[in-house]
């Protein structure tokens, strides 16, 4: 028998923020498009999106601060999707800017432009292999086909297992 996987929970992003409301988890199922990012929207419809997502009022940027849930939402996700380290964005997030910079002044128009510009790099591999594969329907159909007979041969087995575990003998096809 094999192992039993571990679950792989990294400490940035483990549960992403709705863009409408950072108490609520970002999910598919929620009425509001607005309120999340799709693999597949459109570069326009990210940046629109990142652009009227809910913020608060105070000045500057933090991390920690408990009454700031969108502020710490927005900047995980930018966290995820540029794989730097909360320190790394604490201190010099902005250094594209060609002025150094703390988060705590930069203003939300400033970072949400960052924001969405890493968004929009981040899932573009996923978007262009995306229409790579829908763009060759046989190939497609050829690796569902593959993966549809595997999973018989796999649950063929299985039930051969149960059968026997349970004293009756194994079906025949």
């Amino acid at each position: 028998m094999g192992q039993i996987p571990e679950p792989l929970i990294p400490q940035a992003g483990a549960r992403v923020m709705s863009l409408t409301d950072g108490l609520s988890k970002m999910s598919k199922s929620a009425p509001s498009d607005q309120s999340r990012i799709n693999l597949l929207d459109s570069k326009d419809l990210i940046a629109d999106k990142i652009k009227r997502c809910k913020t608060d009022s105070f000045a500057g940027l933090e991390f920690d601060n408990a009454e700031r849930p969108e502020c710490k939402n927005l900047l995980s996700v930018y966290q995820i999707v540029s794989g730097k380290t909360k320190e790394i964005i604490g201190e010099h997030i902005f250094n594209w800017l060609h002025e150094v910079e703390e988060c705590k002044d930069l203003s939300w128009g400033t970072f949400k432009s960052l924001l969405a510009y890493a968004l929009i790099e981040h899932l573009s591999p996923i978007k262009a292999r995306y229409q790579e594969i829908t763009a060759e329907p046989e190939y497609l159909d050829k690796i569902l086909s593959e993966g549809a007979d595997r999973a018989t041969e796999l649950g063929d087995v299985t039930m051969c297992n149960v059968y026997q575990a349970m004293g009756f003998y194994p079906r025949r096809r």
